[in-house]
């Protein structure tokens, strides 16, 4: 079997029998693709720091056997590709990247290859370990508009003074009152519409906005990929943010 160099981040780990687990990788390569691992739950301190590296959001570089027509693949050799300085231990920093985990979980379902969202998600956590204070406070709110962008979903910005509904069910701004619940109107439209704009996490540090924004903006934004997306449900990383930023 043909062995693979490429990277992957952790989205989801599951123990499994007395000493492996279960890794949900988002890779470079392949999508998203499940890994079984042996030997990493050791009481050992070699395998306890093996065990370290499938934490979520985890960025590794992996020498991987693929097999398209197995469900479960394997790994030869698995190591950090980034290390990072702050997010595991930052505990503002740690609930972002929970947040963005949980919608990744959500949202990455087919194993199929999609190299720039993977460039993207991987920017993302790295620039969110080294962000400041108020970036971090607006990266849930760039995060979820941007991946749905890269996932495909046709988010247009076209605001204008005459398009000031963001019509949630359509993705896009029009110049009627929907006559579904699902919209944002000003000024939360327009913030939308600026969010999109963001090519890089540190113009985040321009958005000065409060609580009760954030927590109308993101709402809707949960909304958006609920309407969208088959059994999406409820975040459960929603209410932790919550409190952590009121």
């Amino acid at each position: 079997m043909t062995i693979h160099q490429t990277k992957g981040i952790v989205i989801k780990t599951v123990k499994y029998g007395e000493t492996s687990v279960i890794v949900t990788i988002f890779t470079e390569l392949f999508g998203i693709q499940s890994y079984i691992v042996n030997g990493v739950r050791t009481s050992s301190k070699k395998g306890m720091g093996k065990a370290n590296l499938f934490q979520p959001a985890a960025i590794l570089d992996l020498q991987a056997y693929h097999n398209e027509l197995h469900n479960l693949q394997r790994l030869k050799e698995f190591k950090w590709g980034y290390l990072y300085q702050h997010l595991y231990f930052d505990v503002v920093k740690n609930a972002v990247s929970l947040f963005m985990i949980e919608l990744l979980q959500k949202t990455l379902k087919q194993p199929e290859a999609n190299p720039s969202l993977f460039y993207f998600i991987e920017d993302a956590f790295i620039h969110l370990d080294s962000s400041d204070e108020q970036v971090v406070a607006n990266y849930p709110l760039y995060f979820s508009l941007h991946l749905a962008t890269f996932l495909g979903f046709q988010l247009s910005d076209t605001y204008t003074e005459q398009t000031t509904y963001f019509d949630l069910k359509e993705g896009q701004f029009v110049d009627d009152h929907p006559i579904h619940p699902n919209f944002l109107q000003n000024p939360y439209s327009q913030l939308t519409s600026q969010l999109l704009k963001v090519m890089q996490p540190h113009e985040l540090k321009e958005f000065r906005l409060n609580y009760e924004t954030r927590r109308i903006l993101l709402q809707a934004y949960q909304t958006f990929y609920a309407l969208h997306i088959q059994d999406f449900g409820t975040m459960r990383t929603w209410p932790v943010l919550q409190q952590i930023f009121s």
